[in-house]
């Protein structure tokens, strides 16, 4: 599995996104209320680019004329046809037994933990000041 700096985590605030490639794949990372998320940009029903669709939250109802919305902006919904997925685990809403879009593993490290190496050579002080979101592919 290889690791990839994809942005930085001023470049994705909280309830937005960002699509990047990676080894030639689209793939959209989500800040959700500061947590990481990675899913593939093609949506598995007909192929849209998923990641371009708007995050939602789920409506729950007890009741007619009783409802609650609960988990917002966690759920992406297809621009194509409507087709909802859970950003956290890439189920989808409309066919959670068989239907899911790729996820791939999020973390953010600090820039010091990424210049660390076996590297021999002359060396200078560096201050790295922000943290940067790794997709694992």
């Amino acid at each position: 599995m290889s690791r990839h700096v994809v942005a930085s985590v001023g470049e994705v605030a909280p309830g937005n996104s960002k699509i990047v490639t990676v080894k030639g794949r689209e793939i959209g990372v989500f800040n959700i209320k500061g947590e990481y998320f990675a899913l593939a940009n093609k949506c598995p029903h007909a192929g849209a680019s998923l990641c371009q669709g708007r995050l939602g939250g789920l409506a729950l109802s007890d009741g007619p004329g009783d409802y609650r919305l609960v988990r917002q902006g966690e759920l992406l919904k297809c621009p194509w046809h409507g087709w909802e997925f859970d950003v956290r685990t890439g189920q989808s809403w409309c066919d959670p037994e068989n239907t899911y879009v790729r996820q791939y593993a999020v973390s953010v490290e600090g820039g010091e933990e990424l210049l660390k190496g076996p590297y021999v050579i002359d060396t200078f002080k560096v201050a790295v000041e922000e943290n940067y979101i790794i997709v694992e592919m």
